[in-house]
């Protein structure tokens, strides 16, 4: 009975601390087991692919040709399909993104379908197609390993394809695809990845080559066939295979490509060989394969003869290439802990000079950063290559854009440049080695690329601008009708916010994580080891979750919740701070009466209103001796002498923090003392558990206080800075400084 007397009056205690929580109860520290997928044998509740994990793969061979007079793509691939799910597919699923091209497909005409007065052509050509094209695949055939037919269905991007054999688990089967599709031109279509550009001043073009041969959908163990149609925004969901492709151009043609060239005897001069093995020696600077003066001369040539280039990529999920007799072309050898890599550069002499001085360097960056942060780069080269109005990206090669005019290019510019090298570059480890799904989680691969992205500018470009907490205040203080959580599929976001959702607030919450609430040695290993467990698989969100729990011991659920699945915004007012000193008998009554003007009674009720700063002074606290009934069982008794001893002459200072936007985060504040000097106090996020709106810590200082500041160094994204600080910092309202400036006119 006892016991039962003290576990309710300990109740009752804590139901009166909670009353200031007048607002319901949210949950914002349960766990998010419920949002995200159950553990199983294919992923664990660790977050590392399972006993049982498994994925499908493809292996490729692919003859192609580019008919620079017609701008038509044709080609024939062998497609070699591993079953290796423990399900019979009696039908697989095949992409065909050159079809959201085709006119009256789902593509981008309803997101700016807007007209208005003093419309331009070419965005009205984006929501008309006034200018029609004949987009879109044709297929020649698809049949099975013994050139049997094979029956399909098109559905817009998505072709389905009924195997003549039910494929079973374990086993092989192979197709053959034969196609071909006129090349977009790239300036007469929204968010345009691939395409050709034509430069009228020589009459040349330059393809970018990309999604261009039929390609497998993703099967996997959380939803079966990934066969969402492809609209643009949501870019892909891939396979890992190995590639065998012959690519026939103008015999003038110079082509950057994913994997290794197999027969640079026959389509490089024997100059341009000797200076790319010295490209491989070089690891100080690049060196030229193909010169200015060179690629201006082949501009002219216009050849009709063809040649057929040979490449060759292991473990990629796909294949992509650029082709152009205007490039110019450097490379140098880039040394990495474990692997050497040829990083190298293909422009257009539009390009000049920034190009040639920064591309390559940009690649070196990123390899170097990116490497020690996850896993050392794999593949043996990495290209840039030049290209106006698009950054994508693909296994080893990458198309950006950012070229001068006339030579001359602002500072901005050249920075936007860079740091888009930098992410495209960067995209390599994700989502093109840890697999994650483009089509439907577009933050799990943008958010996580900008997190590296921003930091390799951090250290290697720090006079640049990178982002911090403070880049995402203006998004997260915006109009909660319209702004959607992070956990938002790729394709339903909006146009004009899915930079912000999808890769800034990402990449903020992650360097929140780092800096600010694991600890950057912690989390770097979480992260690290996140890459390494699915570097070549197929991660989902709940993988990437549980990864950084269970490698950092940190319950980070709170925080997934509130950042990924909701929008609501950090904002803590410190709404009162209140300053106390103990009484003393011993003290002086004319100090004691200098001191404090306000009197507490043992009951901490207050007798006036809270003080808006420190002139005051401090209220009086009466310290009473603890009463023998409060001990209850314990036979020892606390010190009081020593207690009042080291509170002496202490100063006493209960701050007040309310939660005015929703998300829970740590508190951080700031002291400033009389005497000038500064000391920074911690409280981790968990403080808010036991009421989700209200706090109230009390700290014991030394020195008297003048000012009290919350999230003094931003690192919290606090949308509303005017109520961080006590005293309040006045701020002057729009009519107080139209008067002043009236006045003074």
């Amino acid at each position: 009975m006892m016991r039962y007397t003290k576990i309710l009056l300990i109740s009752i205690f804590f139901f009166l601390e909670l009353q200031a929580q007048t607002q319901p109860w949210k949950g914002k520290f349960e766990p998010i087991d419920n949002l995200i997928s159950p553990p199983n044998n294919y992923r664990n509740a660790s977050g590392a692919p399972g006993k049982d994990y498994w994925q499908q793969r493809a292996n490729y061979n692919i003859k192609a040709e580019l008919d620079e007079t017609s701008n038509i793509l044709s080609g024939e691939e062998t497609i070699t399909y591993f079953n290796n799910a423990p399900d019979e597919l009696s039908y697989v699923w095949i992409q065909l993104e050159q079809n959201v091209n085709k006119k009256g497909n789902e593509d981008f005409g309803t997101i700016n379908n807007n007209i208005r007065d003093g419309i331009n052509t070419r965005q009205m050509q984006f929501l008309t197609r006034a200018i029609n094209f004949p987009a879109g695949y044709s297929i020649k055939h698809v049949k099975d390993g013994n050139f049997n037919n094979l029956k399909t269905t098109v559905n817009n991007t998505m072709m389905k394809v009924k195997l003549n054999q039910p494929l079973k688990s374990g086993e092989s089967t192979t197709l053959n695809i034969a196609w071909s599709y006129h090349i977009t031109d790239r300036s007469m279509y929204l968010l345009s990845r691939e395409g050709y550009e034509y430069f009228p001043e020589d009459d040349n073009t330059v393809y970018l080559i990309a999604h261009w041969f039929p390609r497998m959908a993703v099967y996997n163990d959380t939803e079966g066939w990934q066969n969402q149609q492809f609209q643009k925004l949501g870019e892909f969901a891939l396979e890992f295979g190995n590639y065998e492709v012959e690519i026939t151009v103008p015999s003038d043609h110079i082509i950057a490509s994913t994997g290794t060239l197999s027969n640079p005897e026959s389509v490089l001069s024997k100059q341009q060989r000797t200076r790319l093995m010295e490209a491989k020696k070089s690891f100080d600077h690049p060196v030229m394969i193909i010169t200015e003066e060179e690629a201006i001369a082949n501009e002219n040539k216009k050849s009709t003869k063809k040649k057929t280039w040979r490449f060759k990529a292991d473990n990629v999920r796909d294949f992509a290439f650029a082709s152009s007799r205007k490039f110019m072309w450097d490379a140098q050898a880039i040394k990495l802990p474990t692997n050497n890599v040829i990083a190298m550069s293909f422009y257009p002499k539009e390009g000049l000079p920034v190009w040639k001085k920064e591309s390559t360097k940009a690649i070196k960056n990123a390899l170097e950063v990116y490497s020690e942060a996850a896993f050392d780069y794999p593949y043996p080269v990495c290209i840039s290559v030049n290209t106006s109005n698009v950054g994508i990206e693909f296994p080893m090669i990458s198309f950006n854009g950012g070229r001068p005019k006339n030579g001359k290019i602002s500072k901005g510019a050249k920075a936007s440049m860079i740091s888009t090298i930098i992410h495209e570059v960067g995209h390599n480890w994700f989502p093109m080695i840890v697999s994650s799904d483009e089509r439907k989680w577009m933050w799990m691969d943008e958010g996580l690329n900008t997190f590296l992205h921003q930091r390799t500018i951090a250290e290697r470009y720090p006079n640049s601008n990178s982002t911090t907490p403070k880049s995402i205040v203006p998004f997260m203080s915006g109009d909660k009708n319209i702004l959607r959580p992070i956990m938002t599929t790729s394709d339903n976001e909006l146009l004009q916010q899915f930079g912000a959702n999808f890769y800034l607030k990402p990449t903020v919450g992650l360097q929140m994580l780092r800096n600010s609430i694991i600890g950057k040695d912690l989390f770097d290993e979480a992260f690290k080891e996140y890459a390494n467990r699915w570097k070549y698989k197929h991660p989902n969100p709940g993988d990437l979750f549980r990864t950084l729990e269970d490698a950092t011991a940190v319950d980070l659920d709170w925080f997934f919740r509130g950042w990924f699945f909701t929008t609501d915004n950090v904002d803590m007012e410190l709404s009162d701070v209140k300053w106390f000193k103990v009484y003393e008998e011993q003290s002086n009554i004319e100090d004691q009466n200098q001191s404090t003007k306000l009197k507490i009674e043992a009951d901490g009720k207050s007798s006036e209103a809270s003080a808006k700063d420190f002139s005051s002074g401090p209220e009086t606290i009466n310290m009473t001796s603890t009463p023998e009934a409060a001990y209850g069982g314990f036979l020892s008794r606390l010190d009081e002498a020593e207690v009042r001893k080291q509170l002496s002459g202490k100063n006493i200072y209960e701050v007040t923090i309310k939660n005015k936007g929703g998300l829970v985060m740590p508190v951080t504040i700031e002291w400033v003392f009389t005497d000038g000097s500064k000391e920074i106090d911690r409280l981790p996020a968990e403080i808010w558990r036991r009421n989700e709106y209200q706090i109230k810590h009390t700290f014991v200082k030394e020195k008297e206080v003048s000012k009290v500041n919350l999230d003094p160094n931003f690192e919290f994204a606090d949308t509303n800075i005017e109520n961080n600080s006590f005293p309040k910092v006045e701020t002057e309202s729009d009519f107080d400084s139209f008067k002043k400036k009236q006045s003074s006119n």
